[in-house]
């Protein structure tokens, strides 16, 4: 809990840092070229300065939405325009000043998947219960030696047990909800299209989580960190437990609604 509460306070300071920053890039774009404007129109400069006030108007309107919801963890009027502004738009933006204040990339991303997970549980919360959940696995979760292929049919695992494969098709049955396991980005953006899910629950590292989250925009993703105990991408594992929390939550989500 004390981690996320990091998190999310590196998130939150990160977006007041890009709002300086914005304010203050848009505050220049309109100052410099101002006193031209009067020579071009009597009118110009009044009408770029609307132009600027409603665009900055805008601009603070969604940080504002954006932090009161990380904040509370509540949905939030434009939720989904928020989260395809934040993957798409932000996220570039809050790295590069992770940057310039000595914070990685990594440790942006990781807070920035925590905080998305907190944007989606809310999102769902809001709504019904989710009718078609895709869970996706990375292969590199499978036994490097299995000779089984379980990339397009996860069903041929033969539960030997030595991969966490055999404990997900557990999880796929129990909660009857698509498993499916992706060798990268393509395979995993033609099994999105394929399954036409309405939520997805994905296990991976930071990079290919906002790849992913990034990708199937505007499908909301909650995102797990899978575990490295080998070194990246040959037999990972992933928090079982974790999973069925959150399919638990995701599931159990205002069943009372039609």
């Amino acid at each position: 809990m004390g981690s996320f509460l990091s998190e999310k306070s590196l998130i939150i300071g990160l977006l007041l840092a890009a709002c300086v920053f914005l304010v203050a890039g848009l505050g220049l774009l309109f100052a410099v070229p101002y006193w031209g404007f009067e020579r071009l129109h009597p009118l110009l400069p009044q009408v770029a300065g609307i132009f600027f006030v409603v665009l900055l108007t805008t601009l603070l309107s969604g940080f504002g939405l954006l932090i009161v919801s990380i904040l509370l963890g509540r949905d939030v009027p434009f939720s989904a325009l928020l989260r395809h502004m934040s993957a798409k738009v932000l996220l570039p933006l809050l790295i590069l000043v992770g940057r310039l204040v000595g914070v990685s990339k990594k440790a942006v991303q990781h807070a920035f998947v925590n905080v998305n997970n907190e944007l989606v549980l809310a999102w769902v919360r809001s709504r019904r219960k989710p009718r078609h959940v895709l869970l996706l696995m990375p292969h590199c979760l499978q036994f490097s030696q299995c000779p089984v292929r379980v990339t397009f049919h996860v069903d041929n695992c033969k539960r030997c047990g030595q991969c966490p494969i055999a404990e997900l098709l557990e999880i796929k049955e129990r909660y009857g909800i698509h498993l499916a396991v992706a060798t990268g980005g393509t395979m995993a953006r033609r099994i999105v299209t394929e399954t036409r899910p309405d939520l997805i629950v994905a296990v991976a590292c930071e990079r290919d989580l906002v790849s992913g989250i990034q990708d199937t925009l505007p499908l909301p993703v909650y995102g797990i960190f899978n575990e490295r105990p080998h070194g990246p991408c040959v037999d990972t594992r992933v928090p079982l437990e974790e999973v069925r929390a959150v399919l638990t939550s995701l599931m159990e989500t205002n069943q009372e609604r039609p």
